[in-house]
C-alpha cells in the first residue's frame, strides 16, 4: 500500500463493491492511498463519508439497491473513473451436495451482482467517454477445481461478462480489465479460493490478468 504515489489517482472517484473486507478492501485502501476519493459498497458498511471515502450499504444482488445506490452516487460525487466489481461468495461442496440456494445465491452475488453494478453505470461512463471497469475474477473463471460447482459457474459467467463487455466498450474510450487471482490469505489466515483445499502451504498464488 505504501507503494502507492498519493497523487496518481488525485481528483478520480473510485468505486469498489464488497469493499468491506478482503481484496475489495484492500483495493480501496490502495485507490484512496493513490489519491482517489473511494466510494465503498457492501452490505455490512454504514453510509458515511469521510476523509476522501463513503461507504455506503448495498446489496449487490438487489436491483432496486443497486439502482438506488447508484444514483445518489452520481448525485452526490459524480460519475466514477474506476469501477471495481469485486463483491463475490465462496464456498467447497461437491455438486451432488450443493444445494439449489447456495447455487443461486452465489450466481446472485458473484454474476448478477457485476452485472448490475455495470449495467447501472456503463451509459454514465460512455457518455463521458472515459473510465475503467475492472472485475475481480478468479483463477477458476479459466481453471476447473473439484468441489467448486457453484463458485466455478458464477466466475466463467463473470469472464463472460467480461468479454462482451470489452467488445462493446472498444471504440467508446472506455477501459476494462479482468484480475483472476489464485489463493488469496486474509487477515485472519485463512484462504478463499477453491486452490485452499489443495495447495501446500508454501504455494506460490498466481494471477492472470486480461485486458
Amino acid at each position: 500500500m505504501s507503494d502507492a504515489s498519493p497523487t496518481a489517482l488525485a481528483g478520480k472517484l473510485a468505486l469498489v463493491t464488497g469493499a468491506s473486507r478482503g481484496i475489495g478492501l484492500a483495493v480501496a485502501e490502495l485507490l484512496h492511498a493513490a489519491g482517489a476519493h473511494v466510494v465503498r459498497l457492501a452490505r455490512t458498511l454504514v453510509d458515511g463519508t469521510a476523509d476522501r471515502r463513503t461507504d455506503l450499504r448495498c446489496d449487490v444482488t438487489d436491483p432496486a439497491a443497486v439502482e438506488r445506490t447508484v444514483g445518489r452516487v452520481l448525485t452526490e460525487r459524480g460519475v466514477p473513473d474506476v469501477v471495481v466489481n469485486n463483491a463475490g461468495i465462496f464456498f467447497i461442496k461437491p455438486v451432488a451436495e450443493t444445494t439449489p440456494d447456495e447455487f443461486s445465491r452465489t450466481i446472485a452475488v458473484n454474476l448478477l451482482g457485476p452485472f448490475l453494478v455495470t449495467r447501472a453505470l456503463v451509459p454514465h461512463l460512455v457518455r463521458r467517454g472515459t473510465g475503467h471497469f475492472v472485475t475481480i475474477g478468479s483463477i477458476s473463471d479459466h481453471v476447473a477445481f473439484t468441489g467448486s460447482t457453484a463458485y466455478a459457474a458464477s466466475k466463467f459467467g463473470v469472464r463472460g461478462l467480461h468479454e462482451v463487455l470489452r467488445a462493446e466498450l472498444s471504440r467508446t474510450g472506455v477501459r476494462t480489465t479482468i484480475v483472476s487471482p489464485g489463493p488469496v490469505t486474509r487477515r485472519s489466515g485463512t484462504r478463499s479460493t477453491p486452490t485452499a483445499a489443495r495447495d501446500s502451504p508454501g504455494a506460490t498464488p498466481c494471477c492472470r490478468r486480461a485486458t
